[in-house]
């Protein structure tokens, strides 16, 4: 039986068509006999098959004689820190973060939160699709962990905090009836106790299945008003949104405008320089410029990465960078084991705005301006290489700089554009920026809108 649900480096799938409980199972012991696994964490979203799969899971890795770290209803990053501050031999969260409500699947990593390889997942899934296990092997077992890993990963998360420099900040925060809400209370009755002085107003909070306010994904320009428009209803200085498992965390400012993930990027960028002078920081290759002036004029070190989680993980571990981000608002900490949080980085952002005395929209407005970018532009093409060649034509003979770290990126010297071909569907995703120039970057937004949509340059 081919599984169709494994991706490169996660499970996804739809339910009763590429995903069930029995594939649950049959995954859950491939993982834990490629991984030769005795101890796995195990987290689960609030998504209505969720808890089934993640049974299925834990009976799968019982069976191969594991003992199951079981994390209940928890996010992903929880998963993350767990598996790393637990030692054990690796983790699986049970979600579907953002996906549509028929949708379900995995997030897992090795020892150390550590991603898993191609060669590990390719294992797993031959493991999976085989399905000769065997019968069940003695010895394994269910420890229900949840309240202890919640308060470990609590006290690690707060530790990011500079509290001698927070400054009273209202803080909207908007959960979508995800998984968030339960996490988001522990830290902030943490950070009570400290004597934080935040006041969080809390919108869509209660998790729920069946998403009475749609799935939570703030990425989507339609549903970004409900939170901008909270922000101004309430008057708060921050607003911040999460998707399905927050592992991600979007922000808007205290006008209700959402802000693009590349110019958090550059902030966090920014905080990290401040915090550990000289510091490495990674970044993706679709937006660059405003990153890698921040990093320029802090004295640090810009490191370039294939976008993706694995990829900026291993960069992470490899460079000892102590900071990672990409546009897409997943954002990597050394010190959080080089995975991504969505929890630590709306900390990071409030220290910055209780140092600086600046609203959100003050410290962005700057960086728009020097660094303009397009936010990202997806295309439905038939043939993702011959509107690539188009381009290339047009505008390769005159760049000055080319780079093919992830997709084609092209320097023009006053704007560039990455353009890389989806991995799943049949898109192709521009990025573009200048330097200071609106006008001329929509210029070339709209000369490679005509290239890839099939007609002539001019």
């Amino acid at each position: 039986m081919t599984l169709t649900c494994f991706k490169a480096y996660d499970i996804r799938g739809r339910l009763g068509d590429n995903l069930d409980a029995g594939i649950a199972y049959r995954i859950g012991r491939g993982f834990a006999r490629a991984l030769g696994a005795r101890t796995v964490v195990l987290g689960r979203d609030i998504r209505q098959r969720s808890p089934e799969l993640a049974g299925a899971v834990a009976q799968a890795l019982m069976d191969e004689g594991a003992t199951v770290l079981d994390l209940g209803l928890a996010g992903t990053e929880e998963m993350y820190f767990a598996t790393a501050d637990l030692g054990a031999d690796g983790g699986i969260t049970v979600t579907a973060s953002h996906n549509p409500m028929d949708y379900n699947g995995m997030k897992m990593v090795g020892a150390g939160s550590a991603p898993l390889s191609p060669a590990q997942m390719d294992q797993i899934r031959q493991l999976a699709e085989a399905d000769e296990f065997g019968p069940a092997v003695p010895g394994g077992a269910r420890r229900d962990v949840a309240k202890a890993a919640r308060a470990a990963y609590v006290a690690r998360v707060v530790e990011f905090a500079d509290l001698d420099a927070l400054r009273p900040l209202h803080l909207l925060v908007n959960s979508g009836n995800g998984t968030a809400g339960p996490t988001l209370d522990a830290i902030a009755e943490a950070l009570a106790a400290k004597g934080a002085p935040l006041r969080f107003t809390r919108l869509h909070h209660q998790p729920d299945p069946s998403f009475p306010n749609g799935i939570p994904n703030p990425l989507l320009p339609e549903n970004q008003p409900v939170t901008g428009q909270a922000v101004l209803h309430h008057g708060a200085d921050l607003g911040i949104a999460f998707d399905g498992d927050f592992d991600r965390c979007f922000f808007f400012d205290e006008t209700g405008a959402f802000i693009d993930g590349e110019y958090i990027v550059g902030l966090l960028a920014q905080e990290f320089l401040t915090r550990e002078p000289g510091a490495a920081i990674v970044h993706d290759p679709r937006i660059i410029w405003n990153t890698r002036d921040i990093v320029a004029k802090a004295g640090g070190r810009a490191i370039q990465s294939r976008t993706g989680h694995a990829f900026l993980k291993a960069a992470l571990r490899e460079t000892g960078a102590v900071y990672g981000g990409e546009m897409s608002a997943h954002h990597y900490f050394r010190d959080f084991a080089c995975c991504d949080s969505g929890m630590i980085p709306w900390l990071l952002v409030a220290g910055l705005l209780s140092r600086s005395g600046q609203p959100l929209s003050s410290l962005i407005a700057a960086r728009r301006a020097a660094f303009p970018s397009s936010g990202e532009i997806n295309f439905v093409v038939d043939d993702a290489a011959a509107a690539r060649a188009r381009v290339e034509a047009a505008f390769g003979p005159a760049a000055i700089g080319r780079d093919e770290t992830d997709g084609l990126s092209l320097d023009l010297g006053d704007w560039r554009f990455n353009l890389r071909a989806s991995n799943t569907e049949p898109l192709l995703r521009l990025n573009a920026e200048s330097r200071g120039d609106r006008a001329l970057l929509a210029d070339g937004v709209a000369r490679l809108r005509r290239l890839i949509q099939g007609g002539a340059d001019g």
